[in-house]
């Protein structure tokens, strides 16, 4: 038997590890087999290849175990040297097990970071929030990648979340968040608004947008800044609490996706994978919570 069939037999813990159901796994196993399969037909036929096709060692562990082996990762966020004795695999062929998978995962989810792929009659509202995590200290750009804020070397990603429109009829499921785009990974020096400058959402025409006062200046929906030894009004405060209201859908969503520890601990990959990482787990989110 598997470990992912004898996992499957006990639910909660299931979800407990990975952060999705069983239900869940099997569709998205089902969606990953094709890109998988054709992923290794591309490999095995590409040009200057000396191996015959189908030649080479085969890994142990079958698509489906490998699929929970990168989800406990996801979940847990533990060392290779954990899931290899979980696993019984070498730490050394953790990284050659989970790997492959991680581009095709983001293939399936499809998480994009400009364009806002939902109509006007699909969603009632975006906001806009970006989210800080802590990083290992770079050996080059030290300074750019440290915050002020954290007073720690950090990476930052800007989450755009819809709120769908809710259906009318008999029958119909309550309003849910959906996560609707994931920036690319800026340096966590950087300001809100400059992330929100270079990355340059496009959204469906007509659709409100939200964000906090770090977007003031830009074409988002923000509260109202207390100026320099100001005050503000009491309608400007119930104005800011009425945003506030609205844009905490934003703050829940970010919050679900640290239910994947590897969104919210310190980030020990390589940078060039973390962009990648975080679309994947904003597609776990939306696969469990949209």
């Amino acid at each position: 038997m598997s470990h992912s069939d004898r996992l499957k037999r006990c639910r909660d813990t299931f979800r407990q590890l990975t952060g999705i159901t069983p239900a869940s796994f099997d569709q998205l196993l089902v969606q990953l087999q094709p890109r998988y399969q054709q992923e290794q037909d591309r490999r095995q036929d590409r040009p200057g290849r000396r191996r015959r096709p189908g030649a080479g060692r085969k890994h142990i562990l079958p698509l489906a175990d490998r699929l929970l082996m990168l989800l406990i990762y996801y979940r847990t966020y533990v060392t290779h040297a954990f899931l290899g004795f979980l696993f019984g695999v070498d730490d050394s062929a953790v990284g050659r097990n989970i790997n492959p998978l991680q581009p095709l995962l983001a293939g399936v989810f499809r998480i994009p970071e400009r364009r806002v792929e939902l109509t006007r009659e699909d969603v009632r509202e975006l906001f806009f929030d970006a989210t800080e995590r802590p990083t290992r200290r770079p050996k080059r750009r030290q300074r750019a990648y440290y915050s002020g804020k954290k007073k720690r070397h950090t990476l930052k990603t800007q989450v755009v979340a819809a709120r769908r429109r809710k259906k009318s009829g008999p029958g119909a499921k309550p309003r849910r968040v959906r996560i609707a785009a994931v920036s690319a990974t800026f340096a966590g020096k950087c300001h809100d608004k400059k992330v929100y400058d270079r990355t340059r959402v496009r959204c469906p025409p007509g659709v409100r947008r939200t964000g906090d006062t770090g977007y003031v200046g830009t074409a988002l929906e923000t509260p109202t800044k207390r100026p320099p030894q100001g005050r503000l009004s009491a309608r400007q405060k119930a104005g800011n609490r009425r945003v506030s209201r609205r844009r905490i859908v934003v703050e829940h969503a970010i919050g679900k996706m640290k239910v994947w520890r590897i969104a919210a601990e310190r980030y020990r990959n390589p940078l060039r994978r973390h962009t990648l990482i975080m679309k994947n787990v904003a597609g776990l989110h939306n696969l469990m919570f949209s």
